[in-house]
């Protein structure tokens, strides 16, 4: 692999490794944890905070529309929320998500990441900055939820790792 030399290459790289690790910890993420709580609150309410954040705070939040199934609170993880999202519901989200985000950095260049986006006091970079920083500590505490309750180690890609392809196992 060349290593990207444009600070948009190395957000592109960085941004695909950080999707695939919370993909690969959302699939980790045991079955019966689903609906356990951890802060008062059901796993899968930490997973669509994860989700709900990158996908309002990637691009410009000040410019955003929530999902369909959104309600109010629903992202909020102070604020107690009736019934459950499912695995399904999450992983259709996250995928949108993805196609949404690497669509916009396609249109990115080094030049770009100093704009401000549409109303929004941040820059692009300072927005992709802010989420690579909250999605790390998000990631981390799922897999801690994991590592914990069933000694095993949710699989993530570092700086060389290499995508897997095909079967893999989804712990190290």
């Amino acid at each position: 692999m060349e290593t990207p030399t444009k600070f948009i290459e190395i957000i592109k790289d960085q941004t695909n490794r950080t999707l695939w690790s919370l993909n690969n910890v959302i699939d980790a993420i045991p079955d019966s944890y689903w609906e356990r709580l951890y802060c008062d609150m059901p796993v899968w309410k930490h997973v669509y905070h994860t989700l709900h954040s990158l996908d309002m705070w990637y691009i410009n939040p000040l410019v955003y529309i929530e999902p369909p199934f959104h309600t109010e609170g629903l992202n909020d993880l102070d604020a107690e929320t009736k019934g459950c999202l499912s695995r399904e519901l999450l992983k259709n989200y996250y995928q949108d998500i993805q196609k949404k985000i690497l669509a916009y950095l396609d249109g990115l260049d080094d030049e770009k990441l100093l704009e401000k986006p549409e109303k929004c006091p941040y820059t692009k970079f300072h927005l992709i900055m802010a989420q690579h920083r909250h999605l790390d500590m998000h990631i981390g505490m799922l897999m801690g939820y994991v590592i914990a309750g069933e000694d095993l180690w949710p699989r993530i890609l570092g700086l060389q790792s290499e995508f897997p392809e095909g079967a893999y196992s989804l712990y190290f």
